[in-house]
């Protein structure tokens, strides 16, 4: 099964991404669970958290060449906003 690209996604809080797909759908998701963990632990900083950027062609938000989120985690986790 193919997943929706990303078409935008930005930081709304510190921990927190709004993610628009390409099906025009949006989602929040938040990225808190992940900080426990090695790759993800720079976020915490709230300046580099809000640097997000979606990577050429839709398939995930990158930070720099270390830390990313696919697609497919950003829509099978996010949650659906109305």
């Amino acid at each position: 099964m193919q997943y929706p690209r990303i078409k935008s996604a930005s930081a709304i809080d510190n921990h927190t991404l709004m993610v628009e797909f390409d099906n025009n759908e949006m989602k929040k998701y938040d990225v808190s669970p992940l900080l426990n963990k090695d790759m993800f632990a720079p976020l915490k900083d709230p300046a580099l958290f809000k640097a997000v950027k979606v990577e050429q062609g839709g398939f995930a938000v990158v930070w720099n060449s270390e830390i990313d989120i696919s697609e497919y985690e950003l829509w099978k986790h996010g949650q659906t906003m109305p």
